[in-house]
């Protein structure tokens, strides 16, 4: 029964300073911390635990919505992450593709698009 306890005692532990320990991006000028792959993260990113960013006034990111069971935990050295997948999942990645509108003299329009009706912003 005693050692139950300790084990009990231990994994508690180890799970609360996992717990304590999240890690979450901000920005050079920006004012809201975020997940590691977030998209507003493209040209600055310097990590820090989620209590410290939340004591230094940050707010959390409205796109990415970082949570502490979402952020990476600094303390594991796995690479898979418990994070929310569901909008990623079923989200393709768009490519630039010719504009399929046609120009006064007939001839197809020269610009690219990533619209989905396949034409640029003239068209």
């Amino acid at each position: 029964m005693r050692a139950l306890k300790i084990v009990l005692f231990v994994l508690t532990l180890t799970f609360s300073i996992n717990v304590s320990s999240q890690a979450v991006y901000v920005t050079k000028t920006g004012a809201k911390y975020h997940k590691g792959n977030c998209r507003y993260l493209k040209y600055s990113k310097k990590e820090m635990t989620l209590e410290k960013a939340k004591s230094r006034g940050y707010t959390k990111c409205l796109v990415c919505k970082p949570t502490a069971n979402n952020s990476k935990k600094e303390t594991t050295t796995s690479t898979s992450l418990t994070s929310d997948n569901k909008g990623s999942a079923s989200r393709k990645k768009t490519t630039a593709t010719q504009c399929t509108g046609k120009t006064k003299s007939g001839s197809r329009c020269k610009r690219k698009t990533k619209s989905a009706n396949g034409r640029c912003y003239q068209h």
